[in-house]
């Protein structure tokens, strides 16, 4: 058989265990609650590989090596900034959120628990932290079909909009019949292919190699790259020709963490606060050695595609190495296998952007000014048509391309970083923060983002510094030139705080049993 013909039965294979958990999930889902958070049931392994899954995309098996391989080590910052933005949002917001998120009118979505939380009677706060939402995940989706087209281009040679409408579709299909559920369960499947698809591929690379520790010297010393097009002295170097402004700006990646609606959305649906402690252990220990995964996939590269002369798909952001090299290394149908990876790791974002985008637009907007409360089935239904509309919009950005997959993704990631980021940590840990100070630091920060990341100052410093900066200065300084919290938010403040050292280190406290205790 063909190559092309083995990649077509391993994705088959693939989509076809994707799409069992997705029926499975479908019979498991009977309410609207189990459709967007499922039921608040969530093991911590489930939702550490969720979030991660979720959070690394088609970044970290394309993006990130593609990067590395172009621009060398400095690109290493933010790799080292998201894992300690990641660590720090397990252990200072998941617990916290998730015992905070029930008490404060068991809010589902981000919107409802930021005007549950502030008792923000004009829905200005959720209706604004809605709109937000549908907009920067619009371009993070799109970011999923950019990669799901040029996977389809890398692995068949076969047409990009092709691709891309294949791999939407299919995405469409598990999320919209199975919800939050089949999305936290495929994309831990997911998180598992891409992890040990991380660690197999350059260590069978770096055995076909003449000599292994070439590859931490090589690029420096030599030209690399097929035809040997790239020239960088500087490849080991964390520091040589990077400024300041950039290292800031890529250690910055780890403050987005905060904001990711698509990240803390599991925090809420984990089955009690401690069970964060060991979702951290999962997550960034999964994080960690995926990351050393890509790493050894950039270095692996450079002297693999110099010494065989084997061909780089993409010739501009050399973000198709892993793909490549996976398709050199390996009989076709493991190869095929591998490389859904990527598949799997494009599908697994999507899926938890398209399903946090559906809800906000049904619970936060919809809702609000809907006269009368459908049924659970007609909400499922309307979920499940805002996914579709969602995947529509997303696919039509994605026609023609004009950024990268890192590009489109920084964008989106700075957005929510900053309108987002620091009103949930006011939130949880301030109780002078109210409504107008959230509003005006939400707004402010989301605009400082845009405007800077649009500018010439893009290219000197990444936009979620002064994002996430200026929506928290406008946030508390607001907060403080006007009205104070009333009594009754400050002491539902007290007593989720107070909620949350109970049971952030204690397994066996019942949860129910400890907000009765708080409550006395």
């Amino acid at each position: 058989m063909q190559d092309s013909t083995w990649y077509v039965v391993a994705m088959i294979i693939y989509l076809l265990a994707m799409a069992a958990i997705g029926f499975w999930s479908y019979k498991q889902t009977d309410e609207y609650d189990d459709y967007v958070l499922a039921g608040r049931g969530l093991h911590p392994f489930v939702a550490a590989l969720s979030a991660g899954a979720s959070d690394m995309s088609g970044w970290l098996l394309m993006g990130l090596p593609g990067a590395l391989f172009l621009t060398g080590m400095s690109e290493l910052w933010m790799a080292i900034g998201l894992l300690v933005g990641a660590w720090a949002n397990w252990k200072w917001v998941a617990p916290r959120l998730r015992s905070y998120s029930e008490i404060a009118g068991n809010s589902i979505t981000v919107p409802s628990f930021f005007e549950n939380r502030l008792h923000d009677k004009s829905r200005m706060l959720r209706i604004i932290a809605a709109v937000i939402i549908i907009f920067f995940f619009t371009f993070y989706v799109s970011s999923g079909m950019v990669a799901g087209g040029r996977y389809f281009e890398s692995t068949f040679g076969g047409d990009y909009l092709v691709g891309m409408l294949i791999v939407a579709a299919v995405t469409v299909f598990y999320t919209f019949v199975g919800g939050f559920l089949a999305v936290s369960y495929t994309d831990t499947v997911q998180g598992l292919l891409m992890f040990a698809s991380l660690i197999i591929v350059p260590i069978m690379v770096i055995f076909s190699l003449d000599d292994a520790s070439e590859i931490f010297s090589f690029a420096a010393n030599n030209p690399y790259a097929t035809d040997g097009v790239i020239e960088n002295p500087n490849y080991f170097s964390m520091f040589s020709g990077v400024s300041a402004a950039v290292i800031i700006g890529n250690l910055a990646w780890g403050l987005g963490y905060f904001g990711q609606p698509h990240i803390i959305v599991r925090f809420m649906a984990l089955r009690k606060p401690s069970d964060a402690r060991a979702g951290r252990f999962y997550g960034v220990s999964w994080m960690g050695i995926s990351l050393i995964g890509a790493i050894f996939v950039a270095l692996s590269g450079t002297v693999f595609f110099t010494e065989t002369g084997h061909s780089i798909t993409d010739q501009e952001n050399y973000e198709t190495i892993f793909l490549d090299m996976a398709q050199v290394m390996f009989h076709p149908l493991f190869a095929g296998l591998v490389l859904t990876a990527v598949l799997a790791a494009i599908m697994s974002t999507m899926s938890s952007q398209m399903l946090v985008v559906s809800t906000s637009l049904i619970e936060d907007l919809f809702l609000i000014f809907a006269k009368k409360k459908p049924s659970q089935n007609v909400l499922i239904n309307l979920s499940r048509t805002a996914v579709v509309a969602i995947a529509i919009i997303g696919a039509l950005l994605a026609i023609n391309p004009s950024d990268s997959i890192l590009g489109l993704v920084g964008f989106a990631w700075a957005g929510f970083g900053s309108a987002f980021g620091p009103i949930i940590l006011l939130a949880l840990y301030w109780k002078r923060l109210n409504s107008t100070g959230a509003i005006s630091g939400m707004v402010v920060g989301a605009i400082v983002a845009i405007g800077w990341g649009m500018s010439p100052l893009g290219d000197t410093l990444y936009e979620l510094v002064p994002g996430f900066l200026s929506a928290l200065l406008v946030a508390v300084g607001v907060s403080l030139a006007t009205k104070a919290p009333d009594e009754k938010v400050t002491q539902e403040f007290e007593e989720a705080s107070r909620l949350a050292k109970l049971v952030e280190n204690n397994e066996n406290l019942d949860f129910e049993e400890a907000a009765e205790q708080v409550q006395k």
